[in-house]
């Protein structure tokens, strides 16, 4: 693991993450948007060919990322909440209480959903090819859910 990387993940289990607003790209054809999600970009720096940004993602009860996939990896805590996560198979492949950390690797349709009544507080560490968005949108892949 190179030095850059090991520092931004010292810095991930010291700090936690900043808050951003996912990340504005061009819609695909049926698309699903976030809705209930706020954040802000906190840190971010550009080491050899890799974007690192840190940020703080709040989703609201009720809230969805949308379905999306990222370029990159991401490391992600659980700052307060619980986060329910499926992939494009529809199942869940995560629920992860207060204090959970997970990864999530590049190129792989899925959605967050805050099910709780209670706000939803993520801190995560992108890891992106340089220049690439945060995320990208991406159309249901067939779930009876948003």
């Amino acid at each position: 693991m190179r030095a850059a990387t090991r520092g931004a993940l010292s810095a991930f289990s010291i700090t936690g993450l900043a808050a951003a607003t996912l990340v504005g790209v061009p819609a695909t054809a049926n698309a699903t948007p976030p809705s209930g999600v706020t954040g802000e970009i906190l840190w971010q720096k550009t080491v050899g060919d890799t974007d690192i940004v840190y940020r703080k993602i709040t989703i609201q009860p009720g809230g969805t990322t949308g379905w999306h996939f990222h370029d990159g990896n991401l490391l992600a805590r659980v700052a307060e909440g619980t986060l329910d996560h499926f992939g494009s198979d529809c199942k869940s492949d995560g629920h992860y209480p207060k204090g959970s950390v997970f990864r999530e690797p590049d190129h792989q349709t899925h959605i967050g959903r805050n099910l709780t009544d209670k706000p939803i507080v993520l801190l995560v560490y992108y890891f992106n090819p340089k220049g690439a968005p945060l995320s990208e949108d991406a159309a249901n892949p067939g779930c009876s859910f948003q």
